[in-house]
């Protein structure tokens, strides 16, 4: 089955790109999703039985003060390129994020919950998974969480474990929220499951995510452990850090109709032994 990636500078849409092969991503810059006339061009030109859009805007504090910018990007683009693989009758995958929720429950939200989100980003993901749904609903709506992968975020600086490493290298404290819960789940784990599930014709909502929750502290003493680093982790609360746009306290994710990847933290030893052996010399 043809398919293709569209967001491949990124995180998730890099490691897909990789799994279906040289020719199958594109970033940002080569095709827009908030351009129609790109989105459909590009469709018409090759034609894929099978699309994922990974492109998003991410920059979770920022996007409280750039609203529309967020919207044009994670709902309106979506919504464009649902409508246009509508219209030529392509089958779309398209991600999402535990932040359409309030993280008010004592258990992983699953499917059903009522999404409820607190932030502009959150918001704006919930628009475009709507959107995507009311376009196409024969689209796959995949719900994850805490993704990191072997190419970080740009507009993170990196992806949550690189940047740990990164200020315990150059001797920076290391004060990490501490109540904030999610599933951190590798790309390298995901993206094989997406394109499993892509291409079996699951329709609708579904959260994936590696098994287990963990405050974002017990995360980074778990990346630090993989490297064998002695510093230490403070564990903060969310108003200590005081960030612009509220998180979910509880981020976890749990499904209804499909098992879990595995053990967030077998996912978090393969990223490390990749990473290793890539910055080996």
């Amino acid at each position: 089955m043809r398919a293709i990636v569209l967001g491949a500078g990124g995180q998730l849409g890099s490691e897909l790109a990789r799994v279906l092969g040289q020719g199958s991503g594109f970033t940002h810059d080569q095709v827009s999703v908030v351009d129609p006339d790109a989105v459909d061009a590009i469709l018409s030109s090759l034609r894929p039985a099978l699309v994922f859009n990974c492109a998003a805007y991410n920059a979770v504090d920022r996007a409280e003060s750039e609203k529309d910018l967020a919207f044009a990007v994670n709902a309106e683009g979506p919504s464009n390129l649902a409508r246009a693989c509508a219209r030529h009758h392509i089958r779309l995958v398209h991600f999402s994020t535990n932040f359409v929720f309030d993280g008010t429950l004592d258990r992983p939200y699953v499917e059903s919950d009522e999404p409820a989100p607190l932030s502009v980003y959150g918001a704006s993901k919930l628009a475009g998974e709507q959107r995507v749904l009311d376009a196409q609903p024969a689209a796959l709506v995949i719900r994850t969480s805490a993704l990191f992968g072997d190419k970080g975020s740009a507009i993170k600086g990196g992806s949550f474990p690189d940047r740990i490493l990164s200020r315990a290298g150059g001797g920076e404290p290391l004060r990490v929220v501490a109540d904030q819960k999610v599933n951190p789940t590798y790309v390298g784990e995901l993206a094989p499951v997406a394109l499993e599930l892509g291409e079996s014709g699951l329709e609708g909502l579904v959260h994936i995510v590696a098994a287990g929750c963990a405050g974002w502290d017990e995360l980074a003493r778990a990346v630090l452990a993989e490297f064998h680093i002695a510093t230490g982790v403070e564990g903060v609360s969310s108003a200590e850090l005081g960030a612009p746009a509220p998180r979910p306290p509880n981020g976890c994710l749990a499904s209804a109709r499909v098992a879990p990847m595995g053990p967030w933290r077998e996912g978090l030893h393969d990223w490390a032994v990749r990473r290793a052996a890539a910055t080996r010399p």
